[in-house]
């Protein structure tokens, strides 16, 4: 792996840094980039000591969406560019129905295949400057990352409408009400906050985490009563596989002092 790679790749513990990285375009999402971020979705989920995968940006931003090069390159090939945002789409939804904790660390701008990575993601911390919406309308798109569906349920309705109806970017601050991002902060502790959040993240790692963080991604969208049926079925296969029993036991039993020995 070289500086010139679409993707830099640092473990550091428990947690894997993905560094999107094409400064010069703004980490703008092009068909290498996309490979590499899906080839990392692999290598992280088959890592037993990868707890928790970070992604953030190279640069001043942390992704300012499509390569709009990529798209016009394919058009001039003949190709309609939704072949790629295929892709794209399959590589974010399998972050997001990944067994191990994501987390995008945000900064700059965040706008349309940007903000969809960040959706994909389980947890978003950001720099306060950081500018973030949908934005396709502005070059008369429309998402095809998922951020019509993610959107409204990071958000809420009315705030994501008006986001995707006018492709207006505003300040992260202007999130902290929605409890989708979990930590805003000066650029200056936007690392050791992401990294206190992974941490935090990592602590908690074991089979029960992954089998739960499944959970969260199939349930979502389902019916209340198809739902339920989901979280116990996980409930009843977790129980032995995790030995939750021994646990309990553990917690429940007094800690030996010096003086039961005798």
């Amino acid at each position: 792996m070289t500086d010139s790679d679409p993707l830099i790749v640092e473990q550091r513990g428990p947690v894997r840094r993905l560094l999107l990285n094409r400064p010069e375009r703004r980490n703008a999402l092009d068909i290498a980039l996309v490979e590499a971020l899906d080839k990392e979705i692999t290598s992280a989920e088959a890592d037993p000591g990868t707890a928790v995968v970070a992604v953030s940006g190279k640069g001043p931003s942390f992704c300012a969406g499509g390569d709009f090069h990529q798209f016009l390159q394919l058009h001039d090939e003949g190709h309609n560019p939704v072949g790629f945002l295929t892709d794209v789409s399959a590589c974010f939804t399998r972050i997001a129905a990944s067994p191990k904790p994501w987390v995008a660390v945000l900064h700059g701008h965040a706008v349309a295949g940007g903000l969809e990575l960040a959706l994909a993601c389980d947890v978003v911390v950001a720099a306060d400057t950081t500018l973030i919406g949908d934005g396709h309308l502005n070059r008369r798109l429309v998402p095809a990352g998922g951020s019509s569906v993610r959107l409204p349920g990071a958000v809420g309705r009315g705030l994501s409408r008006w986001l995707l109806l006018t492709g207006e970017l505003l300040p992260a601050t202007a999130f902290a009400h929605t409890g989708w991002i979990r930590a805003i902060v000066p650029e200056a502790d936007l690392d050791a906050t992401a990294t206190r959040i992974c941490h935090q993240l990592a602590d908690r790692h074991s089979p029960a985490q992954q089998r739960l963080k499944t959970l969260l991604y199939r349930i979502d969208g389902l019916a209340p009563e198809h739902a339920l049926r989901e979280e116990l079925a996980t409930f009843a296969d977790n129980w032995p596989a995790s030995s939750v029993a021994d646990a309990l036991r553990a917690f429940l039993t007094p800690p030996t002092t010096k003086a039961d020995s005798k």
